[in-house]
């Protein structure tokens, strides 16, 4: 009796000694990761937690994103609700030219987004913000979604998001998001009712659509292989006389009064650098080694279109691009001209160049250079020799229909016919100058 009863009470402390085990053993392999992960902030409610949040930066919240997994939950249920959206999902994008410092910031907390390294979260945030867009939530995200679009950084910050989301991403990863906001924007339609209007007679419409491009596809700040890429997209769909006028509405010049597009600005005068560099940067990136599918002979064409946007160009303004396009397409278009027999039409190009070089404070040996280069295209002497006279010919020509502009006393305010007769003079007299030197140079080399 004794030894069964002392076995028995000792054998009862033992079972409950093993069912302590296997709870305790339980309970910290179900708990203790997730707390742990939390630390300190294990202690605070979810309400606490996300008015803690309120005080921090964008920057203190990526930073805390990366503590652990657990803190990147909260962190995505922290932008789901209200408060958070409006705390990182910022819209106050009208700023006055004033407070310039105060829109340059709106811009900087965009930009800390960069810091997130969760995908997780970042990839939540973009589901958020495409679904803002779908319920006007942020109007200003959308094409049509602000009434002062000139003034509304909206669209540049959606820009500075994209850019952040989508570096190091795929062409097909690309290629959908760029297919979810051509569809989301309905740009596909506004696009063809613009390229196929009367240039001008939807100025609103060229306006929204030059902006969205720029701002959000083609934001500043991009890789050039990303700007290759979103412009590609862009202008690839459409024929080649469209590409050309919806590449001047996007980078072509505008107004400083009220942002529209300028139609006539290539075709009522010569026109200043700034006019032409959005163009003439837009055309470089075409050429360069980022946009693969673009061959010279593509640009070449798109070039040569964009010529007669919406009507022919002034021949000085051709030249103009073209210096503003760099050695390679410059090279290249008028190697296309010698290719194809248009030795008049080149001849002309090449004494408008000669004449932008003195205007614009080129060095003159670039042209004699170039005239150089496009010479040992041609496959004749003979060739070249007509080139070299109806190059001289081109420049008699156009002294004696200034210098008639002067007689007949056809002058303005600011007396253009003269000035352009004294440029054009003090072109050909220094072109001829490094022609000289050079021969000379050669001939005492010899």
């Amino acid at each position: 009796m004794t030894s069964s009863s002392g076995s028995s009470r000792a054998s009862v402390p033992r079972q409950k000694q093993r069912r302590s085990r296997r709870r305790s053993g339980r309970t910290p392999g179900r708990d203790s990761p997730a707390l742990s992960a939390l630390g300190d902030f294990q202690t605070l409610p979810l309400e606490i937690f996300q008015m803690v949040l309120n005080y921090l930066s964008v920057k203190d919240i990526s930073m805390l994103s990366m503590v652990s997994k657990t803190i990147s939950g909260r962190l995505i249920n922290y932008i789901s609700t209200s408060s958070g959206s409006r705390r990182l999902l910022l819209q106050d994008f009208h700023q006055e030219l004033p407070a310039r410092r105060e829109g340059a910031s709106i811009l900087e907390h965009y930009r800390a987004l960069e810091n997130f390294q969760s995908q997780q979260l970042i990839n939540y945030w973009l589901i958020r913000t495409n679904h803002c867009c779908l319920h006007l939530q942020v109007s200003c995200f959308k094409l049509n979604g602000c009434a002062s679009p000139l003034h509304c950084l909206g669209l540049q910050c959606y820009g500075v998001f994209l850019q952040i989301l989508t570096a190091g991403w795929d062409e097909l990863e690309c290629h959908r998001v760029f297919n979810f906001l051509w569809e989301l924007s309905n740009l596909a339609r506004k696009v063809q009712t613009v390229v196929s209007s009367k240039p001008g007679s939807a100025r609103r419409l060229e306006l929204r659509i030059r902006l969205f491009c720029r701002g959000v596809l083609l934001s500043p700040g991009s890789r050039r292989s990303d700007s290759a890429f979103w412009l590609t997209r862009i202008l690839k769909p459409w024929p080649m006389v469209n590409q050309a006028r919806l590449l001047y509405i996007i980078f072509g010049p505008v107004s400083s009064r009220d942002g529209h597009v300028v139609w006539q600005k290539m075709i009522e005068g010569p026109t200043d650098e700034t006019s032409l560099k959005g163009l003439a940067d837009a055309i470089k990136l075409l050429y360069g080694t980022e946009a693969r599918e673009w061959t010279a002979d593509d640009v070449i064409s798109l070039v040569d279109e964009l010529s007669v946007v919406p009507q022919e160009w002034l021949m000085e303004n051709n030249a103009r691009l073209l210096l503003l396009s760099g050695n390679s397409i410059c090279f290249t278009f008028m190697a296309s001209k010698a290719v194809n027999g248009r030795a008049v039409e080149l001849a002309r190009l090449m004494v408008f160049m000669v004449l932008v070089c003195e205007k614009d404070l080129y060095c003159m040996d670039w042209a004699v250079k170039m005239m150089q280069k496009v010479c040992k295209v041609f496959s004749t002497p003979w060739e070249r020799n007509n080139f070299l006279q109806c190059l001289e010919n081109s420049f008699a020509r156009m002294l004696m229909d200034m210098l008639q502009a002067v007689l007949a006393g056809e002058r303005d305010e600011e007396d253009s016919s003269f000035l352009n007769l004294f440029h054009l003079m003090n072109a050909q007299a220094n072109f001829h100058k490094e022609i000289l030197y050079m021969a000379m140079g050669s001939t005492s080399s010899t």
